[in-house]
């Protein structure tokens, strides 16, 4: 299955940013929530351990879900949860842990039928959307990391999996806000991939536009940058309402960051 694929390459590339790392670079602060460089795999390999029970053990996954939610509400945050599960996890033997859970995931996923559905945080999903929301995570906190590294990311193909779940959860921002969902849809939106190819989605809508690169468009349905950050073209009111808020991530309603907060940093402390 491609998204399986593209899951793997995620990891992989990360994996190589990750492994030369000192241990001081991996306690570096990134710029999200106050995150270390340990913190955002602890989070990613939470994530994928939550993934594997719903994949391999449904009838449990609620139970560790709504224990989860019960946490939230007495103010553990996600930070502080995956440090208390695997605090004990730094540095190269975090990674290789989450290395293994991940191809492990990719192992259990690959064994389900294409028609496979699976219960998550937000709406069930079939096991492409579900194995592309793994991949989502991984690039978009790999975000961060490239960030407070002053490293460029040189953009993929892999990032048409992310717009098509941008896209398919224009609705979903709203009603996970508790606010209406605009009676006339989705905007049209066009998109250039990093090979220069046009992507498109609800041609024709009378909802507006939103248009630029596939980067762009990543970028700000995972919250990794502001809108104003960066280079897309929005026109219409339900396309600037939704760009506003996008959230393609499954969980409670997150803001996106204040415009000119999240950036690659130049000289960042933390190089390996």
């Amino acid at each position: 299955m491609k998204q399986i694929d593209d899951f793997r390459a995620e990891v992989a590339d990360l994996s190589a940013v990750l492994a030369p790392l000192s241990p001081a670079g991996w306690e570096t602060v990134t710029q999200f929530k106050g995150y270390t460089i340990n913190d955002v795999v602890r989070h990613l390999h939470q994530g994928d351990q939550l993934a594997l029970t719903s994949a391999e053990r449904p009838d449990k996954f609620g139970e560790v879900l709504e224990r989860r939610r019960q946490q939230r509400k007495e103010g553990l945050t996600p930070r502080d949860d995956a440090r208390r599960e695997y605090g004990h996890l730094a540095g190269p033997a975090l990674l290789e842990v989450w290395r293994d859970t991940a191809e492990r995931l990719c192992t259990t996923l690959s064994a389900l039928g294409p028609d496979a559905r699976l219960k998550w945080a937000g709406p069930d999903m079939g096991v492409r959307m579900f194995t592309t929301a793994r991949q989502m995570e991984v690039w978009a906190h790999g975000q961060e990391i490239h960030d407070i590294l002053g490293l460029d990311r040189a953009p993929t193909e892999r990032l048409e999996n992310i717009a098509v779940i941008g896209v398919r959860t224009f609705g979903w921002t709203f009603v996970n806000r508790g606010l209406p969902v605009p009676s006339d849809g989705p905007p049209h939106v066009r998109l250039t991939s990093p090979s220069g190819a046009a992507w498109q989605w609800h041609v024709g809508s009378t909802a507006g536009h939103v248009t630029g690169t596939a980067l762009d468009f990543c970028q700000t349905v995972t919250q990794v940058r502001n809108v104003a950050d960066t280079g897309l073209q929005v026109a219409g009111d339900s396309a600037e309402r939704w760009m506003a808020i996008a959230q393609c991530f499954a969980g409670a309603p997150n803001d996106p960051p204040a415009k000119g907060t999240r950036r690659k940093v130049i000289n960042a402390q933390g190089r390996p």
